[in-house]
């Protein structure tokens, strides 16, 4: 791995953890990797795009993260389980001296989590959260709450983002990755809760699919790019959001 921006040098595993460090207080970073089209999968998932340096930066942003957020859909279609699953992640957090893990907090209008899937009582120390409303099916929440999962009820109709954001640094979440999908992007950067974008750039085109952000958001989200790494061709940008909504 090597940095193009700021200052060019090579990256050894530990200067990768320094180029996404982040500074103390709260912060929501989305991690996402697209080809040059835009294309966030490939026949469905991420993996057709990937790369040993992706995984490499995908594992930092892990390792450093206090939780992990991702919608339903992205959970379900690249079949997510607790991060105890990933020793890899959890050896770097323990050499970070963090804890071994963090919870893997599902964002569910519906709260349309697996009771009996793979996230669902695989890891005591960091439970996976539900974040829904009040629109939710009771019983669905209440089926959750039964198997092991912590159900964060923010808003009434839809999630609302931003008190989710602070009911979790309530709790001492306050580094978070979001690992998307696009809806889940599109509305964090429609509540103005994004302050950063790690995106990977594959150097592939694919045509068609799921777009990075399909739908007109609501204003211009205008990024400042901060950071450009490279290997194999494959080019990891790491983009502040300018101006952020409130909180």
């Amino acid at each position: 791995m090597r940095r193009l921006l700021p200052d060019p040098a090579g990256l050894d595993d530990a200067g990768l953890v320094e180029a996404y460090r982040l500074p103390p207080g709260r912060a929501l970073r989305v991690n996402f990797i697209a080809s040059l089209d835009g294309a966030t999968t490939v026949a469905g998932r991420s993996r057709g795009l990937q790369s040993p340096g992706d995984l490499a930066v995908f594992q930092v942003l892990r390792a450093l993260a206090d939780a992990v957020l991702v919608g339903a859909g992205t959970a379900a279609a690249e079949g997510y389980g607790p991060m105890s699953d990933d020793s890899t992640v959890s050896r770097m957090r323990v050499a970070l001296g963090r804890p071994a893990t963090a919870p893997i907090v599902v964002v569910s209008r519906r709260a349309s989590v697996d009771p009996s899937g793979r996230l669902v009582g695989g890891d005591a120390d960091s439970p996976t959260i539900c974040v829904t409303c009040e629109a939710a099916d009771a019983d669905r929440r209440s089926a959750l709450v039964a198997a092991g999962v912590d159900v964060l009820v923010c808003g009434e109709d839809d999630v609302d983002l931003p008190l989710a954001l602070e009911r979790l640094a309530e709790r001492g979440f306050e580094h978070v990755t979001c690992e998307g999908g696009p809806a889940l992007l599109h509305s964090a950067l429609d509540a103005g809760v994004v302050d950063e974008l790690d995106l990977s750039i594959a150097p592939a085109l694919v045509g068609g699919g799921v777009r990075l952000v399909g739908e007109p958001l609501a204003d211009i989200a205008r990024l400042e790019l901060r950071q450009l790494l490279e290997e194999d061709g494959m080019l990891f940008a790491r983009y502040s959001v300018r101006e952020p909504g409130p909180r």
